[in-house]
């Protein structure tokens, strides 16, 4: 089914992608919780009837894996370098971000927006409503600086929602990425 996998045509609409096929919807979801299924805030399973919607992250590297097609609204291809651009347009250091998200996904986490944590990622071993996510992670670039408010802000909020703060250092040009994992303990 490799080859058939290119069939998932998932549409750019603004800042996200469609997949309106509900069978290819629930095998991507499937895949490893991409995506969030139209109208069903936390599903229980990937037998959902609706559309998929997935955030720009995940298309991408979907489409690096070749695992879905992107379109526009007129249904012209659009490649990943394309998607690249168009989502560095809309998010502040997307290629930052995205080398992060590609390398956690390729080892095989769970990765989610962190906006409701106050960082850019969460993180999973197995997938929301499965565990909860064990760390939360801000991406740096090389040469940005990490200083006592960043480790104070990154203590608290750790501490507030009992997880592990995890710095990703990411490098554009060597698409590589270094962690900073922090733990914190009560004396």
């Amino acid at each position: 089914m490799e080859d058939d996998r290119t069939e998932i045509t998932a549409e750019l609409v603004g800042d996200r992608l469609i997949i309106w096929n509900i069978i290819h919807s629930q095998e991507v979801y499937k895949m490893g919780f991409f995506g969030k299924p139209v109208g069903i805030p936390k599903p229980k399973d990937h037998n959902f009837n609706a559309p998929l919607t997935l955030d720009l992250f995940e298309g991408l590297y979907l489409l690096e894996k070749r695992i879905i097609r992107v379109v526009d609204r007129e249904g012209r291809e659009i490649t990943p370098e394309q998607l690249l651009r168009i989502a560095s347009r809309i998010h502040e250091d997307f290629k930052s971000k995205f080398i992060v998200y590609r390398d956690l996904r390729n080892r095989g986490f769970i990765v989610t927006p962190g906006i409701k944590f106050g960082c850019d990622f969460a993180i999973y071993e197995h997938g929301p409503g499965i565990d909860h996510a064990p760390a939360i992670l801000e991406v740096k670039k090389v040469g940005d600086k990490i200083d006592a408010p960043d480790f104070i802000r990154a203590g608290r909020l750790a501490t507030s929602v009992r997880k592990l703060f995890v710095f990703a250092i990411s490098d554009t040009k060597n698409d590589d990425v270094k962690y900073l994992v922090s733990k914190w303990w009560k004396a």
